[in-house]
């Protein structure tokens, strides 16, 4: 999904330091910052009360002011902002359950290696692309990593539905993002038609 006129506006209205523009921006984005952090949790079985979650709501939004909008600066608009923002959020969220000693080092590094196979902002907005990658996978991880990614299911839901251990869905995702990660990059070494048809010439 491409970059709204909205958001477009909205970005450059913070970057400008419009009045009232950040107040706009939290308000439409508080939502998602909070389904970021319950999913997130959810899948690892982690509860947090709710001061704790409002703690984190803080970190991402200060993550997104530091250094003069830098976060809203590396947007290139080639996806939603709202696609962009949950890459973000997710990281910042993971690094700080790390540093709170709520999550693992193994889980954390588990995260952050599948988030660097992925380019920053197109992580899975691209539909038609994820469903061509899919098809290398097989049939069970392909579920698996529609379930999670498209359907947005948590560990546990995935788990019985695949009739599997709630443990065993982290890896399996791990795995299958590497095997697209290493599908994606043969696809781009391959010479494009055009090409062949000029060296063939």
């Amino acid at each position: 999904m491409a970059l709204s006129e909205i958001d477009r506006n909205l970005i450059e209205r913070c970057l400008e330091k419009k009045p009232q523009a950040w107040e706009d921006f939290v308000d439409r984005f508080i939502g998602l910052v909070h389904h970021v952090i319950r999913h997130t949790c959810e899948t690892r079985d982690i509860h947090l009360e709710s001061s704790m979650q409002d703690d984190l709501v803080q970190e991402v939004f200060i993550a997104i002011l530091m250094d003069n909008f830098v976060v809203l600066r590396r947007f290139r608009g080639n996806s939603s902002l709202a696609t962009y923002l949950t890459v973000v959020a997710r990281r910042i969220i993971v690094k700080s359950l790390l540093q709170k000693r709520i999550l693992s080092e193994s889980e954390y590094l588990e995260e952050t290696a599948a988030e660097n196979a992925d380019l920053e902002e197109k992580r899975i907005e691209n539909l038609d692309e994820i469903e061509h990658l899919l098809a290398g996978l097989s049939e069970r991880e392909s579920k698996i990593v529609r379930m999670y990614h498209l359907e947005q299911k948590s560990y546990a839901e995935i788990a019985a539905v695949m009739n599997v251990p709630e443990n065993s869905i982290g890896p399996i995702l791990f795995r299958a993002r590497e095997n697209m990660r290493k599908h994606a990059e043969k696809k781009a070494q391959e010479p494009s038609e055009t090409t062949v048809s000029t060296e063939n010439a």
